[in-house]
């Protein structure tokens, strides 16, 4: 979802209702009701709305009279956090993508140090992550029925050639073809049995764009939602390759299967990593961040893999919380439980 500067209280209320983390540094709430202050990403109990102040800054909390948090030290976020957080919100409010020196003007910083602390926190640099909300617009506005031209120069789009070459193509398809929910997109699908228990699985021409685990209608039917108007063929025979490539998988083997799953730089890399995780071994978010050169992503590398479309051929299984235990799994954690327990074996 695209983030917001927060500028009004409706913005931060819903921003606190969430915990979004994404907005620690832009601004503060106090409770009127304890006399504390958070960050709005505290894991606190949410407190009744009219018992709400917001804040610009630490500063100002305690000059309101607010003590803060000691779940949240909300005093404590540093210099880093905050800059890199209003950095985000020049980006999120800017019509087009701002240079980096601009960017770095803005906050007072060199470029270089802006790249780097920008990365390190964020996961990905200043331009990839103004890529990202440019193509999350795109996506909101093909959504409504605006039409494609409208909708790319609406996005921040320079030119309608820069949303089709492969270093600014986030979609997967053509903006046309995903503003009519997949229409002219041809992908085979077919429910096939598995040590899991029912797997769907499917593709496009290009490759394999979805592996997933549970009831079949269900499965069907949340494939349909996310291309409603693709052309879906329910057929076996053309998949058997990739049904038997996922077997083997789950098998102890690992066949290269081709892949048709489109997104940021910063997620094909955590996906890539994932696959470097050996058979039989766990990883936690923070050593998978570690793993690709960016240990302060932590967060970021948790969403990637939560986005991870195709289950088993890209490994997020083997991501598990540094506290202990088998963790979540989109598809359940008694299957992610079983997956781990047939790899030690």
């Amino acid at each position: 979802m695209t983030t917001t500067t927060y500028s009004d209280d409706e913005a931060r209320w819903a921003a606190v209702l969430a915990h979004d983390t994404a907005a620690d540094g832009l601004f503060w709430y106090g409770v009127k009701s304890t006399g504390i202050y958070c960050r709005p990403g505290c894991p606190s109990r949410r407190p009744k709305r009219e018992n709400l102040s917001f804040h610009d800054s630490p500063a100002a909390a305690e000059a309101a009279g607010f003590r803060p948090c000691k779940r949240c030290t909300p005093e404590r976020i540093d210099a880093g956090v905050r800059v890199v957080a209003h950095a985000q919100a020049l980006i999120d409010a800017a019509q087009t993508a701002p240079q980096l020196t601009d960017l770095a003007s803005a906050v007072g910083l060199s470029p270089f140090h802006l790249q780097r602390v920008f990365k390190a926190r964020v996961g990905v640099s200043p331009k990839q992550y103004a890529l990202r909300q440019r193509t999350e617009k795109l996506k909101e506005a093909l959504k409504m029925n605006t039409t494609v031209t409208t909708a790319l120069y609406g996005a921040g789009h320079d030119s309608p050639t820069t949303v089709y070459a492969p270093a600014t193509d986030q979609l997967g398809m053509t903006p046309g073809a995903y503003a009519r929910g997949g229409a002219g997109v041809r992908i085979h699908q077919t429910v096939a049995d598995s040590v899991l228990g029912p797997m769907l699985v499917a593709a496009t021409e290009r490759g394999l764009c979805a592996v997933r685990f549970g009831e079949p209608e269900a499965l069907r039917a949340e494939l349909r939602a996310e291309y409603p108007n693709a052309e879906l063929v329910d057929a076996a025979a053309p998949l058997m390759a990739y049904v038997e490539g996922v077997r083997a998988h789950l098998a102890g083997r690992a066949p290269s299967l081709v892949t048709d799953v489109p997104g940021t730089d910063f997620q094909r890399r955590v996906w890539a990593a994932l696959r470097e995780i050996p058979r039989g071994e766990t990883r936690t978010y923070a050593q998978l961040a570690e793993m690709i050169g960016q240990p302060a992503a932590v967060r970021a590398v948790a969403r990637a893999c939560a986005t991870n479309p195709v289950a088993v051929v890209v490994p997020c299984h083997r991501i598990v919380p540094k506290t202990g235990g088998h963790g979540g799994y989109r598809w359940g954690p008694e299957r992610k439980a079983r997956l781990l327990e047939l790899e030690r074996v």
